[in-house]
């Protein structure tokens, strides 16, 4: 790839890139993909796609085919860790601001083939790791985007989707995630039949944990654990999930993190009281399917301070704003941010350059590509902020183990907290199409 040249350069194969790099093609408009893993990433099984969601996928085109594959959900029902009592039930057949609510739980390698399958072939380019980006010498209006291999790409508009570790968000100047002092086990169970379980979404919380159990589809369901990693509350054999801690930074034993086994040991010790259908959810889980990350989140007000954009070069997704996965609205507001970014970037590059003809150098063109992601950054600082917020308030309030919190939480501020997530997903993105 010596050389290479592009128009548009999009780092990371992701959820918010390729849907990214699919609007702009249905824009008509070409986009190279960088990819730094061999192949596209399916980590983290599923993502509970809400209304907004849908929204968006239907703009680019594969609502359709999604819905297909996987079951409506018809509500959620939040119940105690401690007692094994529901504390609340909400309906999704409630009316949204435009028609009604659609909830289901999406497999990520099905959404991330769906989206393969309808880009050109040769938009995506594995293997392909981003190690710097460098400003043109010449002071010309090109990025120079450095691969690990050696290579180096030239692009006119660089966007980074390269999630909570982005290379171009540190470029912007936007500083690393900060842990939220939490993590998160997550599993898929195949239960190669029917599962029973009710179109449904489950949470249980209290004693500081609290999961989730979500189907799929007729055979298949999605669980999440998530948890403090401390001794304290929890059973002392299970003090290898302590976390070591220096000046710098926190993570998980390595030891556990890499042993499904322990993993899926600790969630079945620490579930409480829950049905007997929900444990065999976990226990038929294959080790395969058990991963285990540590939470993090960026400082909402960071979306005012720092740079979304900065001349040519954006960020998208998680790489513009990491969250918890509290309200379920992480990859949901990816598919949001790659609608309006489609859209506003694809408008400045067909706008009529001003006087008729291009400024030398390409300057006017460049001019109004700030202009476009400039107005994507204004769209997108406060459903960041606000998303952000609700999400880390929400878990902060759904994992307290204080008992005045759990009282509150269980007793008074359970639908609130259920109602927050249909109040997060009632939000259109727009249209994709420009004037």
């Amino acid at each position: 790839m010596e050389g290479v040249e592009a128009e548009i350069v999009i780092v990371g194969a992701g959820i918010a890139g390729l849907t990214t790099s699919l609007g702009l093609h249905r824009l008509g408009i070409r986009s190279l993909v960088l990819e730094s893993s061999e192949s596209l990433r399916v980590t983290g099984f599923a993502i509970a796609t809400w209304t907004n969601a849908w929204r968006a996928l239907d703009e680019i085109g594969i609502g359709d085919s999604l819905r297909q594959q996987h079951h409506q959900l018809y509500g959620i029902v939040a119940a105690s860790t401690i007692s094994g009592l529901p504390t609340s039930e909400i309906s999704f057949t409630t009316k949204a601001s435009r028609g009604h609510h659609e909830v289901r739980c999406v497999r990520r390698k099905v959404l991330l083939e769906a989206l393969q399958k309808e880009l050109p072939s040769g938009t995506i380019r594995f293997s392909s790791k981003v190690v710097s980006i460098q400003e043109e010498e010449s002071g010309g209006c090109f990025k120079l985007v450095h691969l690990a291999n050696g290579s180096v790409v030239k692009a006119k508009v660089l966007i980074g989707c390269d999630g909570v570790n982005s290379v171009v968000s540190k470029w912007l100047g936007f500083k690393k995630p900060t842990f939220v002092g939490r993590s998160a086990i997550r599993g898929f169970a195949d239960f190669k039949g029917s599962h029973g379980f009710e179109p449904k979404f489950l949470q249980f919380a209290g004693k500081g944990v609290r999961s989730g159990f979500i189907p799929s589809n007729e055979d298949t369901v999605f669980w999440f654990f998530t948890f403090t990693p401390s001794t304290k509350g929890l059973e002392a054999s299970h003090a290898i999930f302590c976390l070591y801690a220096n000046k710098k930074k926190k993570k998980l034993d390595k030891e556990v993190e890499e042993n499904p086994a322990k993993m899926k040991e600790f969630v079945l010790s620490n579930l409480g009281k829950v049905p007997d259908q929900v444990k065999a959810a976990v226990e038929i889980t294959e080790l395969d399917n058990i991963a285990c990350s540590p939470l993090c989140f960026r400082r909402p007000w960071e979306l005012f301070w720092g740079n979304t954009s900065k001349g040519n070069v954006c960020v998208a997704g998680d790489a513009l704003h990491p969250m918890t996965p509290d309200i379920g609205q992480g990859g949901c507001a990816a598919l949001e941010d790659s609608v309006v970014l489609a859209r506003c970037l694809a408008e400045a590059l067909k706008e009529k350059p001003s006087g008729g003809t291009e400024e030398g150098d390409g300057k006017e063109e460049y001019k109004r590509i700030e202009r476009g992601l400039k107005l994507f950054a204004r769209e997108r600082k406060w459903r960041g902020f606000v998303l952000i917020s609700a999400a880390y308030m929400v878990g902060s309030v759904q994992q307290s183990s204080g008992v005045v919190v759990n009282f509150l939480r269980d007793k008074v501020l359970a639908t609130f907290l259920a109602g927050m997530l249909l109040k997060m997903a009632d939000f259109d993105c727009g249209k994709l199409s420009i004037s």
